[in-house]
């Protein structure tokens, strides 16, 4: 079965450098702004800093006037600004009126907590229009409104979470100019009330060492985050190139995070990531960097360390992990995935030295490993990457993924039975790509749902085909967990499948991981399917979370023993102990059991003396194209 990929790299680096732009864009507002008591100075910044922050056409700050009945745009800045600026308006008007009145923000997700009436009246006013509340230290003062989102599109939750934060920035400059300008109008300004505001203008100046402390580190594990970690790996890239040396660069992934998460919550996911850092923190030196990129990935960087160092190294950060952690009750075992890149043989910049490690980590992942060191002639994506996920999404388009069908035979009869279909595609640009890398690009860019309904169209066709001809067997299907957990996913197979006789055509395979996710709607989904005549498979067993218990509560007929319990069963008493009480214990519940991965005729003996009722590998026939598979069938 293709291995499933986590998530990407350059998508995730995107995302941090945006956070740290929207910081550092925070920390210079806090500079300007701190020090300055001119009301118009205070008004401009403001405004143009905002502008950038939530890529408006146009901001405004309407502040309460004296009388409590009106409400000025005294600043703005973007297109029609100055036109509005000065206008005064009665409090209860338009969107302001609102946020006066109720003291929270608006912007369109408001739109579904308001009455149907309500809603027509401000979706038709506001839509496109995001307004929050200006609250000084001693009294409301207005609010800070973006309008018309650059590109066309709506203000969403991030950009209200970021205004929200800029606004309770610049409150209290405000507030203080505005109090400077009405005391000298009023010529009562004094060195007494010029002290007050240089007090408050030290705390905005703090909360700005607060912001810079938040740019470099980790919130949730106080480590140094993307920022930090590109800042000291610079420097010791430079010091490398000066004296001659090498660095090593290890990318640490926490293998089947999510499933922790899903299963126990984020709280108990986070305080695990707080605990998995200081283990790695024991096992790193004060010349040494620890850092978290982000969700579940931890990144190191050695200094003077060659590739065989590296690997020792990691060896270490894996054996700390070997004893339970403990959360609340709660022993979690926990393995991870190491991918390796030194300078300056696997790249000299902190870019190629990050994407490399990436996928080593990757590989490691896949070939289940645990460590895998960069090897630029294995490197599938090391070039063009984005030239092929644009091929890859072509391809989709123009359906040029081929179904190739490897045989499933009974251990008994040694006849073919059934059949796997597993993707392939030659791309005219990249050659052959393995399954593994284009499943993670169509995983990574949103495309695994409409590939994987092309491949059950595509399976059931080619069953029926057989079925009018040579054999009627089932075509076992590969479902990726975040299709069968969509909610548009019964709706879409309903279409494919016409009647139960179809249905009887087809096998799904899913991995035992997805027991993890919400089960009563997992057993409502896989109900259905099976009512359409649909058999399942668990595949890859053995390797995740669930137990013979719990899917013995779902409508599963297999069991596919993973293929790292067969590969050397035959001179691993372990593994074979594993195969054989795996068999006997899904025979008791009344299951068929599928031995993939087998390439040996020791293997294939072994498996009958224990009972296997269905062998799949290489020794039987590798996938072949479906004219092939079926001259297979005929012999």
């Amino acid at each position: 079965m293709e291995e499933n990929s986590s998530s990407n790299v350059i998508d995730l680096s995107q995302s941090l450098r945006d956070k740290e732009c929207e910081i550092e864009l925070l920390q210079r507002t806090f500079t300007e702004v701190g020090s300055e008591l001119d009301l118009d100075r205070v008004f401009q910044i403001v405004s143009e800093r905002a502008l950038g922050l939530i890529d408006a056409e146009t901001i405004l700050i309407p502040l309460l006037d004296d009388n409590h009945e009106t409400y000025t745009y005294r600043g703005g800045a973007g297109v029609n600004a100055k036109e509005i600026i000065g206008e005064a308006l009665p409090l209860e008007f338009g969107v302001c009126g609102w946020v006066w009145k109720h003291r929270t923000p608006w912007w369109r997700g408001m739109l579904d907590e308001l009455s149907e009436e309500e809603k027509n009246r401000w979706e038709k006013e506001a839509g496109n229009m995001i307004l929050v509340p200006l609250q000084g230290k001693r009294q409301f003062l207005g609010g800070i409104a973006g309008l018309n989102k650059v590109g066309g599109s709506s203000f969403n939750k991030k950009d209200l979470n970021m205004l929200q934060l800029f606004a309770s920035i610049v409150s209290v400059a405000i507030e203080n100019a505005i109090a400077v300008k009405n005391m000298e109008a009023s010529h009562e300004l004094n060195e007494d009330y010029r002290m007050r505001m240089e007090v408050l203008n030290k705390q905005l100046i703090e909360s700005s060492k607060e912001l810079e402390y938040l740019s470099l580190y980790d919130s949730v594990t106080a480590l140094p985050n993307r920022s930090l970690f590109h800042d000291r790996l610079m420097r010791d890239i430079a010091e490398a190139r000066q004296n001659n040396s090498s660095i090593a660069v290890l990318l640490i992934d926490i293998d089947r995070f999510k499933d922790i998460n899903d299963s126990l919550g984020h709280d108990h996911g986070d305080a695990l990531l707080n605990q998995i850092a200081r283990r790695f923190e024991s096992e790193v030196s004060v010349h040494e960097t620890l850092a978290r990129l982000g969700g579940d990935e931890f990144i190191i960087v050695l200094p003077g360390h060659d590739q065989l160092q590296a690997e020792q190294r990691a060896a270490r950060f894996l054996k700390g992990l070997k004893s339970a952690f403990v959360i609340e009750q709660n022993h979690i075992v926990v393995n991870a995935s190491i991918g390796i890149a030194v300078y300056p043989q696997h790249g000299n910049s902190i870019s190629s030295l990050l994407s490399h490690a990436d996928y080593a980590m990757y590989e490691a992942k896949n070939s289940k490993l645990d460590v895998c060191v960069y090897d630029p002639d294995e490197d599938h994506l090391a070039q063009g990457h984005l030239a092929l996920v644009a091929d890859v999404r072509k391809a989709l388009q123009e359906k040029r993924f081929e179904l190739h069908y490897q045989p499933k035979v009974s251990g008994e009869s040694g006849q073919i039975i059934a059949a796997e279909a597993l993707g392939r595609w030659t791309s005219e640009t990249h050659g052959v790509v393995p399954p593994n890398i284009f499943i993670r690009v169509l995983e990574q860019n949103g495309l695994i749902d409409e590939y994987t309904y092309w491949a059950i169209e595509e399976a059931l066709e080619q069953a029926r085909l057989w079925r009018s001809g040579v054999s009627t067997m089932r075509i076992a299907v590969n479902l990726s967990p975040q299709t069968l957990m969509n909610p548009d996913f019964k709706t879409h197979f309903d279409q494919l499948v016409k009647d139960e006789s179809d249905g009887e055509l087809l096998t799904f395979e899913i991995t035992e991981n997805l027991f993890l996710s919400e089960f009563d709607r997992l057993a409502e989904v896989l109900e259905h399917i099976c009512s359409l005549g649909v058999e399942l498979s668990i595949d890859d067993y053995g390797t995740g979370y669930s137990s013979l218990s719990r899917i013995r509560r779902l409508p599963v007929s297999e069991l596919k023993i993973d293929q790292s319990f067969i590969k050397d069963m035959v001179i691993n008493k372990d593994d074979e102990a594993v195969v054989h009480s795996t068999i006997q214990l899904a025979h008791n519940l009344g299951l068929s059991v599928v031995a993939e991965g087998v390439e040996t005729e020791s293997a294939l003996n072994l498996l009958g003396d224990l009972g296997c009722d269905v062998i799949q590998g290489y020794l039987i026939s590798k996938p072949l194209p479906s004219d092939e598979f079926e001259t297979l069938i005929k012999n």
